[in-house]
This record gives C-alpha cells, sequence and structure tokens, in this order.
C-alpha cells in the first residue's frame, strides 16, 4: 500500500488577494513558516520515503522546511505544479469577480475554459499521472507530495468518485496536510486539510 501524503503549500501574501497561478518569487510570509514548521514536525514523526514537490517558490519552501526535519531530499516534478492560468495569472480577486469567464470557471471546473491557460480536466489529468507514477515507485511506502489547493482538491475527487464540478466543496487550506492510501484493490481517504489550529 502506498500513503500519499498530501500538502498544500504554507501561506503567502497573494493567498486570498491575488490569483498568484505560476508566478514567480512568491515565498512563504511569517505565517507561511510556522506553517511549514508545524507540518515538517508533523511529519517528522512519520517513517516518510520520498519527498516530491511543485517546482513552485512557495511549494519548495514548504518542501525543504519538511525535508529537513525529515531527512530526506525534495525532488521537484513538473506534475504536481499549479493550473496555467493563463491570462488571469497575477490578477487580483476583485478584478476576476468582475470576468463572467472566471464565473464560469468556478461553477463549471468540468468545462469551462481559462483563457491562454489549461482546463480543469487537464489538470486532474496531470495531477493523477504524477501520483500514479509516484506510486508505482513507491508500492509500500509513505510519500510526501507538496502541491497546490485545486491539484490536491482534484486528486481528492478523483479518488472519492466527486465530480469536478463540486471539488470546492472540498477544503483544502494552505498549510494542510491531507492523506490518501493507495493498493491494486482499494482507496482510502484518511485525512483531509488537518491543520494547526493554532496558526
Amino acid at each position: 500500500m502506498t500513503r500519499l501524503l498530501l500538502v498544500r503549500h504554507a501561506n503567502t501574501d497573494a493567498n486570498g488577494k491575488r490569483l498568484a497561478g505560476r508566478s514567480e518569487g512568491i515565498a512563504l510570509n511569517e505565517e507561511g513558516r510556522v506553517q511549514a514548521q508545524w507540518l515538517a514536525a508533523r511529519l517528522a514523526v512519520l517513517p516518510v520515503s520520498a519527498i516530491y514537490s511543485s517546482p513552485l517558490q512557495r511549494a519548495m519552501e514548504t518542501a525543504e522546511a519538511i525535508a529537513t526535519l525529515v531527512g530526506r531530499d525534495v525532488e521537484p516534478r513538473e506534475e504536481f505544479l499549479e493550473i496555467e492560468f493563463g491570462e488571469w495569472t497575477g490578477l487580483d480577486f476583485n478584478a476576476l469577480s468582475r470576468d463572467a469567464r472566471f464565473e464560469r470557471f468556478n461553477r463549471f471546473r468540468s468545462s469551462a475554459d481559462v483563457p491562454g491557460g489549461e482546463s480543469m480536466l487537464q489538470v486532474q489529468a496531470r495531477m493523477i499521472d504524477g501520483l500514479s507514477r509516484v506510486r508505482a515507485r513507491h508500492r509500500h511506502d509513505r510519500v510526501v507530495v507538496v502541491s497546490h489547493g485545486d491539484l490536491i482538491r482534484a486528486a481528492i475527487a478523483y479518488y472519492a468518485g466527486i465530480p469536478l464540478d463540486l471539488m470546492q466543496r472540498i477544503e483544502v487550506s494552505t498549510g494542510s496536510l491531507s492523506e490518501i492510501e493507495l493498493d491494486d484493490d482499494h482507496v482510502r481517504i484518511v485525512r483531509i486539510n488537518e491543520t494547526d489550529a493554532g496558526v
């Protein structure tokens, strides 16, 4: 059985204010660094065989904090990269709220287009393909994967049999831990959105 520990990167100054997407140079803020240390301490007590991460800075900083205590290297993987948001990248949410295409995207994730970006179906397929490759390498291991909120929601939705149009009902906070167990015969979602309530 493979145990996938899905970690959403810790907090940044962009979270809740603008759609960072694949923008470069977005680092963890003070709250995010505290969250990353909590995650590291939480995971250091578990036998972790490998750590994979989105290559974006905020994810890598979170993964590296975990790696320091867990004693593993971080392997960046493109499959766990944030959604390509195209024309929306970097825009603040006030501006996006006036864009009917963005509203449609949030209501109909399974079919809405992202102008100049990738569809949610493409994102989900990319994430699941990446997790499947990780599982093939770690058939009996516990593995950390640091990624982004919508990618983790998409993975949970896939393994739970939930339509993409309902994935926004799944809460995945910054600095959170979710866990999925996979083997040849079954899937079990062990936890969703575990956080340090004190942060």
